[in-house]
Order: C-alpha cells, then sequence, then structure tokens
C-alpha cells in the first residue's frame, strides 16, 4: 500500500463512506452520501484503488439495471482511513476561548 500523499476533504469524506458499516459501496452510493460529484468521487476511487486502499469488483446479482461496481477498503487501507478519519475529525474541533465569559 502507498501513501496518498495530498489529502483533501473530498477523500475524507469518501473514506468515511468507506468505514461506515464496513460493507461494499458502489460510485454512485458514494457520491449521493457524501453529496460531492461524480468528477471528484470516481477519480478517488480510482486513486485509492491503484494505491492499494481500496479494492473493487463488478456486483454479483439478479436485480433489474446495470452492474455496480463495488469498493472496499483493504486491510491497511481501513486502517489508514481511520487515522485519516480521526486526524481530519481533530482538525475541525472548535477550539474553546480562553477568554472569560461577560456577564
Amino acid at each position: 500500500m502507498e501513501p496518498l500523499g495530498r489529502i483533501g476533504g473530498a477523500t475524507v469524506d469518501v473514506l468515511r463512506v468507506l468505514l461506515d458499516g464496513g460493507r461494499p459501496r458502489w460510485g454512485l452510493e458514494i457520491i449521493k452520501v457524501t453529496g460531492r460529484p461524480s468528477g471528484s468521487v470516481y477519480p478517488l476511487l480510482e486513486r485509492l484503488e491503484r494505491h492499494g486502499w481500496v479494492t473493487s469488483s463488478w456486483e454479483e446479482t439478479d436485480r433489474r439495471g446495470p452492474r455496480r461496481r463495488m469498493y472496499v477498503l483493504t486491510a491497511d487501507g481501513a486502517r489508514e482511513a481511520q487515522r485519516v478519519c480521526a486526524r481530519a475529525a481533530a482538525q475541525t474541533r472548535p477550539v474553546r476561548s480562553t477568554r472569560p465569559r461577560e456577564a
């Protein structure tokens, strides 16, 4: 598994969805949950797969409609995703003011 280098908000959003529930997710589902455009999500998924964080496979189902490409974090990818998401959460926590409250 290779490090990703630059990790922006869209990457964190996609990693959070992939971590949630520990089940495979399809691209359109990730787009809907994150609210990110397909032009951001699909290249991110490709990048995550290329770096060994994610594996993908075509859904095998009898349902009607086009097949879905399913994405799931690798074991190493899940560990790194947890670390990345924890770091992102720590950076977005509100800072408490040290100034006394006015009465």
